[in-house]
């Protein structure tokens, strides 16, 4: 009995072993274009989905951690798994992802200390957006948006927000049979009720029976463009600034 336990907790305490032939590498790869890059960039550069091109991965320590998400994806996060893979395939994609690692890392250009000030002032930022609970709630959390986006998302979700707007995210006008049309973000909806948080941060629940319509804005954010309400400096000091907001280690 002892030694089967020991038995289990070696096998428990095995290290995973990534392939690392060309011949994987290429497969792996192929398989990144197919199910990773769309939101991680075809280079693992980033986009929607955070960079993939540095040493350390703030979710996967090790290769062990790597694969784990390859299967499942991250719970509460817009990171699904990959079950239409095999085993295999999934430790050749794990293993590309980790040799994007090895690539040298493109410093993001500009200024973050001004960038800050910016986003405290001009861009009256803190006025929908958290950092570390310090700011509105209408819009999004930024804490870690340096960690879960990349870059050149940040900048298109700046000077083109409807192009940006996350999966899941919904803008709604709700118009009830008595009383105003509220306007904000789908916060949850059933086949009996939606909730409804406006911009000002204050949620509306309704149910369906008392409402005329439901009208759904798919594709379009509340968060106005700085293409025309900050230089091109301005923005690029800003995307620097946001892309330092990180887990801390």
């Amino acid at each position: 009995m002892l030694a089967a336990i020991a038995g289990m907790a070696a096998v428990t305490e095995t290290k995973i072993k990534l392939p690392g032939s060309r011949a994987d590498l290429a497969r792996g790869e192929k398989l990144f274009q197919v199910h990773c890059a769309r939101c991680h960039g075809a280079k693992g550069e980033g986009s929607r989905g955070p960079s993939l091109a540095r040493p350390k991965l703030p979710h996967a320590p090790d290769d062990g951690a790597l694969l784990k998400i390859v299967e499942d994806g991250i719970r509460g996060t817009e990171m699904p798994g990959t079950g239409a893979m095999s085993d295999h395939e999934r430790r050749q994609t794990a293993a590309y992802v980790r040799s994007l690692g090895r690539l040298p890392l493109k410093p993001v250009p500009g200024d973050p200390a001004h960038g800050a000030e910016i986003y405290r002032g001009k861009g009256n930022c803190a006025a929908c957006h958290s950092i570390k609970g310090e700011g509105g709630i209408a819009g999004p959390e930024l804490t870690t948006v340096g960690d879960s986006r990349s870059a050149s998302y940040l900048r298109e979700s700046l000077v083109d927000p409807g192009a940006a707007v996350p999966e899941g995210y919904l803008l709604v006008t709700v118009v009830p049979k008595n009383g105003p049309s509220v306007t904000g973000v789908r916060v949850n909806e059933d086949s009996f009720s939606i909730q409804v948080r406006d911009d000002s941060g204050v949620s509306h629940s309704f149910w369906k029976t008392d409402l005329d319509k439901v009208d759904p804005q798919e594709g379009k954010s509340p968060m106005p463009s700085f293409k025309d309400r900050l230089s091109e400096a301005e923005v690029t000091d800003l995307v620097a600034y946001l892309a330092t907001l990180k887990e801390m280690k």
